[in-house]
């Protein structure tokens, strides 16, 4: 499963420590998962599922659809990078996105 999660960071242009922020652990903890030395927590499943857009089922390797996956469109990408930013910038680039929203509307 490890090798299944670089993969999939690496598809998504992550660095182990982006994602290693993410789910709030060291980039030592991270590679430790990735080379498989250590098992991944079941509660963090769900969150790599989501943040890859892949089933658990997929991220454990029930179903290899995501091997098959084409390219991450580039404003996919960019949501999912700021999911891995501090709370403080996620909601400035939210606020951002608000206003251009608002703004397209009218």
């Amino acid at each position: 499963m490890g090798q299944r999660i670089a993969t999939l960071r690496k598809h998504q242009n992550l660095t182990q420590a982006q994602l290693a922020e993410f789910l709030e652990i060291s980039q030592q903890h991270m590679a430790s998962f990735e080379k498989g030395i250590r098992k991944l927590p079941a509660s963090m499943l769900p969150r790599l599922a989501q943040l890859f857009g892949v089933s658990v089922d997929e991220l454990v390797g029930l179903k290899d659809t995501a091997a098959k996956r084409g390219p991450v469109p580039k404003l996919q990408r960019q949501i999912e990078q700021v999911a891995l930013l501090p709370r403080a910038k996620q909601k400035f680039v939210s606020e951002i996105l608000e206003t251009v929203i608002q703004q397209a509307a009218h």
